[in-house]
């Protein structure tokens, strides 16, 4: 299969027969992070969270980002949020520094964040209210979005009354309702089991194809990550830096429920996993592969 793309050589891709390809017209970047450096000050020590970290995220596309615990994905949503500022290098959006609060993107974090005295058509129409849309519009829409996520008949339930798929499905339609052209998405269903997982699949990319967002998608799961994705970047462990860089050899639409018979999965899992595993401790490796 394919190598990793180091920062300064041409770009690696996987073509879906298992060779290595160079992209002829990549598409333009939504999102970049140009040689970003990002230290943290510390009370004994600063701490080096990214050091050179290049790549973009292409406009329309699903680029998930994975790597071992403290590498730093979570801090690459903040630095495209405006969150965060890097120490040196730049974020940019659209091709211009982001310079402050990036109000152009959505962010789903891990938590679902849900008001819990609005009920769910509720908690999904709030940022319609803040962008001062006429309640009745609102509220159609909200309704919408909640069919479109599988909620229909739950409109008027607080998230306490709901289970954590259910919260996870407001909060994803809260998110898009207001169709951001880029949504940062910090591992959203990590908490989820693998069923539900799977249909919050399914639904996500079926909202995708009709709206075509910048995703900039965070994941240990390398399935999850195969699943959804146009591109995968890896990361080093910390300080986090570009590892590989690839595209999904899986054709669209795709099958969450059977992504496993797709042709190229294993071989393109086993790569991925390679590099996954050499940034892990020496002692998980060895657990892992049954190494003595």
């Amino acid at each position: 299969m394919g190598g990793p793309t180091s920062q300064t050589d041409r770009r690696s891709v996987i073509d879906g027969t298992g060779t290595d390809a160079v992209a002829d017209a990549p598409p333009a970047a939504l999102v970049r992070f140009d040689d970003v450096r990002l230290v943290f000050d510390g009370a004994a020590v600063d701490v080096l969270a990214l050091d050179g970290l290049t790549f973009d995220a292409p406009s329309g596309q699903i680029t998930t980002v994975v790597g071992p615990s403290g590498c730093g994905k979570t801090t690459l949503l903040r630095l495209a949020a405006g969150l965060t500022r890097p120490s040196s290098g730049q974020v940019l959006y659209k091709g211009k520094p982001i310079a402050g609060l990036n109000t152009e993107v959505g962010f789903i974090t891990q938590e679902s964040n849900l008001f819990p005295w609005l009920t769910a058509v509720e908690n999904v129409e709030f940022p319609l209210t803040l962008l001062g849309v006429a309640k009745r519009e609102r509220r159609e829409r909200a309704r919408e979005w909640l069919r479109l996520v599988g909620l229909t008949g739950f409109e008027s339930n607080y998230p306490a009354e709901l289970s954590g798929g259910m919260q996870k499905r407001v909060s994803i339609a809260r998110t898009l309702i207001y169709e951001p052209e880029a949504v940062l998405m910090d591992e959203p269903f990590g908490a989820l089991d693998a069923q539900t997982r799977m249909m919050l699949h399914h639904e996500l990319l079926q909202i995708w194809a009709r709206q075509r967002n910048t995703i900039i998608f965070i994941t240990h799961d390398l399935v999850e990550a195969i699943t959804l994705s146009d591109q995968i970047v890896v990361m080093s462990k910390r300080p986090g830096r570009l590892r590989a860089e690839y595209k999904v050899p899986l054709p669209r639409p795709r099958n969450v429920f059977q992504i496993f018979l797709e042709p190229h999965f294993d071989d393109f899992y086993a790569t991925l996993w390679n590099h996954f595993k050499s940034e892990l401790p020496i002692t998980a490796r060895a657990e892992v592969a049954g190494d003595t």
